[in-house]
């Protein structure tokens, strides 16, 4: 049985997720199937003021298609539908099926259904973020990179593929993690010199708040090593198109200012909680599952809801709708 959005996280319910201390990392990741397709995890009493509610959708894969149109139609109505509203929704990438190595005329379309779908089915307000999939003709090597990512944005109503929001005593900040490369894959996951001046800049004005970092490949996760990782002459290695390769620098920049709470990705269609070095980090699933065709290894199509407190601190929610 699928769960569905009544049976989310929430303080004093079943406990899902069983906390595993990570030997000398100080980190952990909240994990504990104790039945199929069905995830749960402890939260605690919240005593400060809520600030922001947000729901993170990531990795819709939107095409033409009963399974895609339904599912991605039944999500929207599952969020706007929440009885504890939210305030907007983060879209995190991967709006579309594929657009890496499609025929325009194919991409056209699945861009066509996705805005359609958002624009009949729902009601709030949404802050867009760029996938690798999103991204006309990355899968391989081109020159015309910037045109590919171009196209992105203007089906995603973006100026810049990269930004902030400040919402009270926080700041949402929106980074671009799809860095074009040479090789196959046509990508990897990090920021460019532009981008990390700018989130420098952005992260020393904000001194005074909260931020929280969205990015649509994760900066830290323990799910890549599940879906994304060789072992190869001892060794588990990670590939930087499932990981951020800058990961130390961030991870310096968030550390040195204090300010960084929580961390929102997706990418990995798996989903997990890390803690390390006083910041969240959240990977959250993929509102297509397995690409539309039910549950990806354990997880089955999902999105988050992101509660975040005047203190710095955050709750994850879990919601497994009804996609079907």
């Amino acid at each position: 049985m699928i769960p569905n959005e009544k049976s989310i996280i929430s303080p004093g319910r079943r406990n899902f997720f069983q906390k595993a201390l990570l030997a000398g990392a100080g980190l952990y990741l909240n994990q504990n199937i104790t039945k199929a397709n069905s995830l749960q995890e402890f939260i605690p009493e919240k005593k400060a003021k809520r600030i922001l509610r947000i729901a993170h959708l990531t990795d819709i894969h939107a095409q033409p298609g009963l399974e895609s149109e339904k599912g991605f139609a039944q999500a929207l109505h599952s969020v706007n539908g929440l009885k504890d509203k939210v305030d907007f929704i983060v879209n995190g990438g991967d709006s579309i099926m594929n657009s890496v190595l499609t025929s325009k005329d194919t991409v056209r379309q699945q861009w066509k259904t996705f805005n359609n779908i958002l624009l009949n089915e729902n009601s709030l307000p949404i802050y867009n973020c760029v996938g690798n999939h999103d991204v006309y003709g990355w899968l391989s090597p081109s020159k015309n990179n910037e045109k590919g990512k171009d196209w992105a944005k203007d089906e995603l109503k973006l100026e810049k593929s990269y930004y902030s929001i400040k919402r009270d005593n926080w700041k949402i900040i929106i980074l671009d993690s799809i860095h074009p490369r040479n090789t196959i894959p046509g990508y990897m996951a990090k920021l460019d010199e532009g981008q990390m001046e700018w989130l420098s800049n952005e992260l020393i004005e904000s001194k005074d708040l909260f931020v929280c970092v969205v990015s649509h490949i994760p900066i830290l996760s323990i799910c890549s090593f599940f879906d994304g990782s060789t072992y190869h002459g001892r060794k588990m290695n990670i590939s930087d198109n499932c990981m951020h390769a800058d990961a130390t620098k961030l991870k310096n920049m968030f550390f040195e200012s204090k300010i960084v709470k929580t961390c929102l990705s997706g990418h990995i269609h798996l989903i997990d909680q890390l803690e390390y070095l006083g910041i969240s980090y959240y990977c959250n699933g993929a509102v297509s599952g397995n690409w539309w065709k039910g549950i990806y290894k354990e997880f089955p199509p999902a999105f988050a809801v992101l509660n975040l407190y005047e203190d710095g601190s955050s709750e994850r929610e879990l919601h497994f709708y009804n996609w079907k």
